[in-house]
This record gives C-alpha cells, structure tokens and sequence, in this order.
C-alpha cells in the first residue's frame, strides 16, 4: 500500500483530503506544522507527500528544501496563491508538481496517480539498467558537447565531471539529447517527461530549463539548450 504524507494546517483540508485518499485506498497521516512533518519524514518510509507552503513555524519551502537534502519522493506543493513566484520558488526547491487552493479533488488524485506512476518507471529503469549491465547489454551512451548521459547507470557527466541532478533534471535532459537538433514544444517535452496525462502548466517548463542551464552551462557561456521563440527549445552540439 503506497503512504502518503499530507502537511496541512487547515484541519478542514487535511480532513476532507484524508479521507479521499484513504477511499483510493492509499495509507496516510497527517502533519500540522512543518516541525512534525520533518520528523514523520526522517522516521518513516513515504511514497509522497502533499506540502502547503504556508505553514505555522517551518514554512513549506523549507521543509521541501530540507526533504531534498537526503529524498527524492514526489511532493506535491499546494497554495492559497496560484502567482508565479511560488510556483518559481517550489520548483526550484525541489518540488514535482503543484496545485493552488482551492482545487478540485478529482485533479488532485490525478496528479498524485501520474507522480506515482513516474515514480515507479523510474524505480523499474533503474532495476532494468542494474539487470541490463549483470547481463551485458550494451545500452546507447548519449553525448552533447561535453556532456554525457549514461542511461545504463542514469548517470551525467561534464567535461568529465559527475553532475547531481534531481530525477526531472534527468528525464528532462534525457529528452533534449535523445532528441537532439530537434525542436521540442513545450507541450511535447511535457508528454515525454511528465506524461500525457499531467496537468503542469507548459510555462513551468521553462522553470525546469532554466534550473538544469545553471547546471550545465559556463559563467559567460552560450547554452547548449537554445529558446525557440514561441515555438519551445533545442538542443545543439556547442
């Protein structure tokens, strides 16, 4: 049974997402404040968490940003504000998705099913990537420049040097140089990444490009993902 931690200050909310996500059938507690939640998090095995950003002592962004230090689960964020510098921050921070208040239970049981889905297909390519490398399999190294994606160990390097991405920096990279000197809607790298079935706004990819550019290009350097003005973005070989 997949368990799921709800960090919520409003009881009324906390109560009505409680019992919804116990008729899908999923385990869940309830956190009230951001203190509590980070020690549920450390003292338990989750498979996703709902995290309000405003909260009574450690806010939200906080907590994700200190979840992030040693997890990878899916968390969602949700919001009394729907204004981009929110989104911006949570996504910076670490977050997968994000819902403003108030919402219809309906998309968010959707949302939460796609990030478990995504979840498991990135445990199962991991296993397949282990399986593959006992068995001898050789997989295709894929290269761009000076960077280099390794899909065997799910691994990326630069000009030799092992990068730390999160799991959508990965999958997002893994898109542009699967696909590279191609064009890519917004809409499409959506589908690739996070699923036909997603609900992210196509301007919140530019959020995850922007974050995955600090990570890959030099101070004063041209990037190696071009904008495509009204279109989406390529990748070329620098």
């Amino acid at each position: 049974m997949e368990r799921i931690l709800i960090v919520e200050d409003e009881a009324g909310i906390a109560s009505f997402v409680k019992l919804e996500l116990l008729h899908e059938g999923y385990e869940v507690q309830v956190a009230e404040d951001g203190r509590v939640a980070l020690e549920l998090f450390q003292q338990e095995q989750w498979d996703l968490v709902l995290l309000d950003i405003m909260l009574p002592g450690i806010n939200g962004l906080e907590v994700l940003r200190r979840i992030r230090k040693t997890s990878s689960v899916p968390v969602i964020l949700l919001t009394a504000r729907g204004d981009t510098m929110d989104r911006v921050m949570g996504l910076d921070a670490g977050a997968d998705d994000y819902l403003p208040k108030p919402f219809a239970i309906e998309e968010l049981l959707a949302r939460i099913r796609s990030l478990l889905r995504r979840k498991t297909a990135w445990s199962g390519s991991a296993e397949v990537a282990v399986h593959s490398k006992a068995a001898g399999v050789v997989e295709e190294v894929l290269t761009c420049g000076a960077i280099t994606l390794n899909p065997k160990s799910c691994t990326v390097t630069l000009a030799g040097e092992e990068l730390s991405l999160t799991k959508t920096e990965y999958q997002l990279l893994h898109c542009f140089m699967s696909h590279k000197n191609e064009a890519l809607a917004r809409e499409r790298i959506i589908d690739m990444v996070w699923g036909e079935e997603h609900y992210i706004d196509p301007n919140s990819v530019d959020v995850y490009v922007r974050y995955l550019r600090s990570k890959l290009d030099g101070d004063g350097e041209p990037s190696c993902i071009t904008t495509l003005r009204g279109i989406g973005y390529i990748m070329k070989d620098l």
